[in-house]
């Protein structure tokens, strides 16, 4: 099994040169203020559970109940009202994986502004349907590409071909200002020091903007980032000390799943971050049942990053104040057989073979007989007979109550000397087989 989290610990770099972006504590401020009449003052919450489970103060952050229900309406709003209005009659144009999207579609249609959105292809169905919601007549939805840069691209052509103004879903002094407001709430929500703020990265806007502002009001508070493993942009680049781009990324959890992170957001998370953490999506999706199953709150996979870093903080964060962000709240319900499914692999739950079998009457009834165990479940089947062969392959799923029980299945699969193959620990057979 993976580890829940692998840690790259940071070392603060010195203030910023002269002449690149850093955001203030006066523009911060001014922007939470900006935005008090358009975004919820969304909850802190204690969560008692994970409180009792750690050992510590843990708090959440809720930005699932957000007015677009995620924090990305904080600083596309700030950023549309900071253009002037000759910009905004031109035409706002994002590209975005969906909670953007969100918040700049509500402030379009809000502030009656024309905007364009450019989507990626595989952005889930909920996440489109809820920009058409928000966006209204104002708004038309184009959807190219496979990852949010390849429709961040053909944003920014259509952009500069209509003489709009583009807003930025991280890389914007504006943008980071507005999701900054964030930290304002949490420190006049909580009565206490905060020992230890983590947040989850995709772009780096929302890190950014609030690491800047508790910087500057909470000088003593640990910060820290997760990403997701599948699409560690952030942490490859502060760890090379360059902005990289990665040539693959795995786009499950979209909201934080970006080739590139920004070059202003990459400045200031190198310089605030103490550590960075990436979590598998694995890992992510136990989190999400989790916390649906035991706080009742329904997060998107990208929401649940920070508190699915907690269990590589345990012995860190005993008996100490921790906040946690739920940066959003946009899952798709449909997504969510592949969520169970991803969470019992990473819990060594769920198990695929390639098994083959003689082609005689009786041989799949002695696999049931001799080979599961009594609590164990097959939960997909695919034979294949072969015509001019004694034996045919079939793809098995089994399905096991705890898992420990898999070295004990293993063994009498090799006790009946079952041909096998299995297919977990071989991702690019896995993906084309199940």
């Amino acid at each position: 099994m993976p580890e829940a989290a692998k840690n790259s610990s940071l070392t603060a770099t010195s203030l910023p040169t002269a002449g690149t972006y850093y955001p203030q504590l006066e523009d911060i401020i001014a922007a939470e203020k900006r935005l008090r009449s358009v975004v919820n003052r969304t909850p802190l919450i204690r969560s008692q559970n994970l409180s009792e489970q750690y050992g510590a103060n843990i708090y959440l952050k809720r930005e699932d109940q957000q007015v677009v229900r995620s924090y990305k309406i904080r600083g596309a709003y700030n950023k549309i009202l900071s253009l002037s209005t000759q910009q905004q009659r031109q035409g706002i144009v994002c590209a975005s994986a969906g909670n953007h999207a969100q918040g700049v579609a509500y402030a379009c249609a809000l502030l009656g502004l024309k905007g364009t959105v450019f989507m990626p292809v595989p952005t889930p169905a909920q996440k489109v349907q809820q920009v058409r919601k928000y966006g209204k007549d104002a708004v038309d939805i184009r959807l190219v590409g496979d990852t949010f840069d390849e429709a961040y691209h053909q944003a920014k052509v259509f952009c500069e071909a209509q003489q709009a103004s583009f807003v930025h879903p991280f890389d914007d002094p504006k943008v980071i200002e507005g999701q900054a407001s964030v930290g304002v709430e949490i420190l006049d929500q909580l009565d206490q020091p905060v020992d230890l703020m983590i947040m989850p990265v995709g772009g780096g806007g929302l890190a950014s903007g609030l690491s800047a502002y508790f910087k500057a009001q909470s000088p003593t508070t640990q910060l820290i980032g997760v990403e997701p493993e599948g699409a560690a942009s952030m942490s490859s680049s502060i760890a090379t000390g360059n902005n990289q781009t990665l040539a693959e990324i795995d786009t499950f959890i979209d909201g934080a799943a970006v080739q590139r992170v920004g070059e202003k957001t990459f400045e200031i998370c190198r310089q605030n971050l103490q550590q960075m953490l990436t979590v598998p999506e694995g890992k992510v999706c136990s989190t999400m049942l989790q916390l649906y199953n035991q706080e009742a709150i329904v997060v998107e996979p990208a929401g649940a990053l920070s508190i699915a870093a907690l269990d590589s903080l345990k012995e860190e964060i005993r008996g100490r104040t921790v906040v946690c962000l739920i940066s959003g709240g946009n899952n798709d319900i449909h997504r969510t057989e592949e969520i169970k499914e991803r969470a019992m692999l990473y819990e060594g739950l769920k198990h695929y073979f390639m098994v083959n079998f003689p082609q005689r009457a009786g041989a799949l009834q002695e696999f049931l007989a001799n080979v599961l165990g009594p609590e164990d479940d097959i939960t997909h089947f695919e034979y294949s007979k072969k015509s001019n062969s004694s034996k045919g392959p079939a793809l098995i799923g089994i399905e096991l109550n705890k898992k420990e029980d898999f070295q004990s299945l293993l063994q009498r699969m090799e006790e009946q000397r079952v041909r096998f193959e299995y297919l977990n620990d071989k991702p690019d057979l896995f993906r084309f087989l199940v």
